[in-house]
């Protein structure tokens, strides 16, 4: 018998996705089975603070569940991205910049559900900080009835036409559901043929960052 309450390696995962819902229903089933697996083996959520589409329905969904959910806003998207009561903890910061080293420096993998423009620039960066070594945490791309078919396409023809290095595309990980992707990242191995040495950047700058912006 499958184990409802399964413990898992992360502790923390950072859920990318949008502040709308979608057209269609599948993508509101997504978000929930995504907060039901998360909470299933014990993983507390990072997201990006909204309580309005995908984020307002995943975020509920991990509270409701029992985990700790931090939600991390830029003070100018509280009015647009923000309705009603908000859920477990939120951290209110100064940009955009501030939000995405916040998230990134809380969390032990990065998955995107679908979203837009906000959502595809925040999946970008983490694989783009993934190759230069910034990182060495998972990327999961949950491919929700084919959303993502045209981006992961893309990255292909990246490696066909010479942009991305074969062994570069492997730092994106994906699957249709919730339950496939977050076991596969899992057992994800962290890429190393970093474009420059993980060492050699100084990851504890990231962690001060809201810190030395508040003292400027």
């Amino acid at each position: 018998m499958e184990d409802n309450n399964t413990r898992s390696n992360f502790k923390r995962v950072c859920v990318f996705c949008g502040s709308n819902p979608g057209h269609r229903q599948v993508f509101s089933d997504a978000a929930i089975d995504l907060g039901n697996e998360l909470v299933r083996r014990k993983i507390d959520l990072v997201y990006g603070g909204g309580s309005i589409g995908l984020m307002g329905m995943i975020s509920k969904r991990v509270y409701d569940g029992g985990c700790h959910v931090l939600g991390v806003i830029p003070r100018a998207l509280m009015p647009i991205e923000i309705s009603g009561e908000t859920v477990g903890e939120v951290r209110i910061v100064a940009d955009m910049h501030e939000r995405k080293a916040i998230m990134a420096q809380e969390a032990e993998a990065f998955i995107a559900l679908p979203g837009g423009y906000g959502t595809m620039e925040e999946l970008l960066e983490m694989i783009t900080w993934s190759q230069l070594g910034i990182h060495r945490k998972p990327v999961g791309v949950l491919n929700v009835d084919g959303y993502y078919d045209s981006l992961l396409q893309l990255f292909d023809n990246g490696v066909r036409e010479g942009f991305i290095r074969q062994n570069a595309r492997h730092i994106v990980v994906s699957a249709p559901n919730a339950k496939e992707l977050v076991t596969k990242m899992e057992q994800f191995t962290p890429f190393v043929e970093h474009v420059a040495p993980h060492e050699s950047w100084q990851i504890q700058q990231l962690g001060e960052y809201p810190r030395q912006q508040n003292l400027q």
